[in-house]
């Protein structure tokens, strides 16, 4: 990944980790711990980069659309999971 890509990348994690942390300000219903934090930027960076790959690597628009969704969908997943123990297994601490 290129070092340029890599930084938007990152910059856009961060914005999207300030939605929680303006909210954590706003109301005593969103209540992260430096761990959830932590967490979250890992699943958006893995998520993030597995889409530039797709992007730059896949030949056809339609692979493209495929791919990038089913990232999409395991980081929805993922995320349930971890917030609210969808599937009620010890990966989301239950």
């Amino acid at each position: 990944m290129k070092i340029k890509s890599f930084l938007k990348l990152l910059i856009g994690v961060i914005l999207l980790l300030f939605i929680p942390l303006i909210g954590m300000q706003l109301s005593n219903e969103v209540n992260w711990s430096l761990f959830d934090f932590i967490v979250a930027a890992f699943l958006l960076l893995i998520s993030g980069s597995l889409i530039w790959l797709i992007i730059n690597k896949a030949k056809t628009k339609k692979t493209k659309f495929l791919f990038v969704g089913f990232v999409l969908f395991l980081l929805i997943i993922v995320w349930a999971e971890l917030a609210v123990g969808l599937f009620g297994n010890p990966f989301a601490g239950s």
